[in-house]
Parts: structure tokens; C-alpha cells; sequence
């Protein structure tokens, strides 16, 4: 990529890498922090790893951090609450602000942007009671049902009929008292990476699950990653042109990642922002970078360099 700062790894200073935390992604985010650690100590940058707990000021103050990396992922990390923490302490960071955080995690005020700009979304209904439920119908069936600020498929199901909607409902209820209803598009599964404004190569996911879920993700090794995503060339680019234009609709900077589905008449929908995917074996992201000649390690220092815009006082 050409636009990538180009700065020696001194530059970056002494780096903590914040990893684990209190949500329901915390081992991924574990998984996600180690591997980020490594790639930066393999290139002699002077980083840190922190596992976050409520004590995060009082580990972060007094270490003289120059930037931080965040590989947090759920809440406390991709909401916005970590990003405007690490403003108040004057430490830049990775990815996106506090804005572009919260707005990418909360699905419902995520969809509701994109559907006010025009871009297409699955519909959809916000049920935060049982009473709710009676409406749902209206969407048609299958749908989704989905914890409205979760990540990871965490509290996700597919739901079949009326039958199925309060169990739905209460098992994505566990996580979130807001939960949306979305209609299921029948389609492939895409996934676009973002890196300093510039879509990298198109991933297609296949799996045998039911949907693309945490088992699908994390830990089956059946699931599929096709790419180069058989796509023609000028479908790819409109697809590319349209994840970018949703992480800026929402704000979203830096780094990050735009999931799709694509029915059968050709129509893209999109379904959510990442603005901390995962970084593991089976992580998309690196995936995407390596398509594009970008292996891992060099991947996590552009990342890193997110931070620098921070660090001249140019909030991206």
C-alpha cells in the first residue's frame, strides 16, 4: 500500500497493547492481543501487553505509554468507552474515535445511518420486550435475531417461525437488553477489510452451520475462505466501493472490517461494522492482507500507525 506512514519503529514509542477486558469476547480479544504483541516485539517495537480489568487508568498511568493498540473487541473496547478514556489520558490509539466506535457497535443506530444514506440494509425491528415480538412477523421468515451490541455472533440464532421468536428473543436477551429482528437475506456471505481508507481483497465465507456463527468462526475448521472471492472484476469493485462507504457513513477510520450479503439477483447488503476484528488463525483481516501481498507482521504495524494521526493532533 502506498499511503502508509512511513516511520521507523522508535518512532512509535513505548506501545501498550490492550487485550482481554470484561466482555463476552474476552478470550478472543486474548487470542487477537498475543498475537498483535508478538508481531510487535518481532519488529523491536518497545510494546506491552495489558490484560484490562476496572483497574485500567492505574495500569496505564505512570508507564509513560507513548500510543496504544487496542485489541479489544465487544464492549468496553468497539464501543467507544476504551477510545474516549484514552483521549481524556492524551494517549492516541488505534482505529476508530469514539463516534465511530459507538455508532459501529450499536447495530440499531449503525443500520438506521445506513438506511437514511440510502445504502442497503436488511429491514429490521428493535425488541426490547416480549411484547415487541408480535410485530416481528412482519419481517417474514427466516430472520435474525441478534444482540444489538455484541459482536462475534455472540446471542445470535436463525429463526424459522413464530414458534421460535421468544426463545430467540430471550437467548439474544441474555446479552443486551436491545434486540434487533432482521430480515435474512439468502445469499453468500462477503467480508471487506479496510486499511487507511483502501478496501483490501473480498472474502466469501462458506460454512455448513446454519449461519456464519462463533463456532463457524473461532473454531470450526470446516468453514471456507474464498479468496480471490470469484467475483468478476467490476462486481468486487462495486462490492469494495460500497464497504467503504458504509465505514465512513458510520464513522469508522483506521482499520477495520464491513460484512455483506449478496442474494441471488446480484443486490449487496450490508449487515455490520468490525472496528476491532479479530486478529487469530482464523481472523479475517490478515486473511485479506496477505491477498493483497501483506503478511501479518506488517500488516499489525500499519495498524499500529492508525494511531500516528492521533499523535499530530489530527483526529481522523
Amino acid at each position: 500500500m502506498n499511503d502508509v506512514i512511513d516511520i521507523s519503529s522508535k518512532q512509535f514509542g513505548k506501545v501498550a497493547v490492550l487485550m482481554g477486558g470484561l466482555s463476552a469476547e474476552r478470550e478472543i480479544s486474548l487470542l487477537t492481543g498475543e498475537a498483535v504483541l508478538q508481531a510487535l516485539l518481532r519488529q523491536d517495537i518497545d510494546a506491552h501487553g495489558i490484560d484490562v480489568g476496572n483497574d485500567v487508568v492505574a495500569q496505564l498511568r505512570g508507564q509513560d505509554f507513548d500510543r496504544v493498540f487496542i485489541a479489544l473487541h465487544g464492549r468496553g473496547g468497539e464501543d467507544g468507552q476504551i477510545q474516549g478514556l484514552l483521549q481524556m489520558m492524551h494517549l492516541p490509539y488505534t482505529g476508530s474515535d469514539v463516534l465511530g466506535s459507538a455508532l459501529s457497535m450499536d447495530k440499531l443506530r449503525c443500520k438506521q445511518l445506513w438506511h437514511s444514506a440510502g445504502l442497503a440494509t436488511p429491514g429490521w425491528y428493535e425488541a426490547v420486550a416480549t411484547s415487541d415480538l408480535d410485530k416481528l412477523a412482519d419481517l417474514g421468515f427466516p430472520l435474525m435475531m441478534k444482540p444489538a451490541h455484541e459482536g462475534s455472533s455472540i446471542g445470535m440464532s436463525k429463526v424459522e417461525s413464530i414458534e421460535q421468536l421468544e426463545g430467540a428473543w430471550e437467548f439474544a436477551h441474555k446479552y443486551d437488553r436491545s434486540v434487533i429482528a432482521e430480515q435474512f437475506i439468502d445469499g453468500d456471505e462477503y467480508t471487506v477489510a479496510i486499511l487507511h481508507g483502501h478496501a483490501l481483497p473480498a472474502i466469501r465465507l462458506k460454512t455448513e452451520n446454519i449461519f456464519y456463527d462463533f463456532d463457524a468462526k473461532y473454531e470450526s475448521d470446516d468453514t471456507q475462505y474464498i479468496c480471490p472471492c470469484g467475483l468478476d472484476a467490476e462486481d468486487e469493485k462495486e462490492l469494495k466501493a460500497l464497504a467503504v462507504q458504509a465505514f465512513n457513513v458510520v464513522g469508522a477510520s483506521g482499520w477495520g472490517r464491513v460484512d455483506l450479503m449478496r442474494d441471488s439477483s446480484g443486490k449487496s447488503w450490508l449487515i455490520e461494522v468490525n472496528t476491532v476484528p479479530g486478529m487469530t488463525s482464523h481472523s479475517l483481516v490478515p486473511m485479506a492482507a496477505r491477498a493483497e501481498g501483506i503478511e501479518f507482521d506488517e500488516l499489525v504495524l500499519e495498524i499500529l500507525a492508525t494511531s500516528m494521526s492521533r499523535s499530530q493532533g489530527n483526529e481522523e
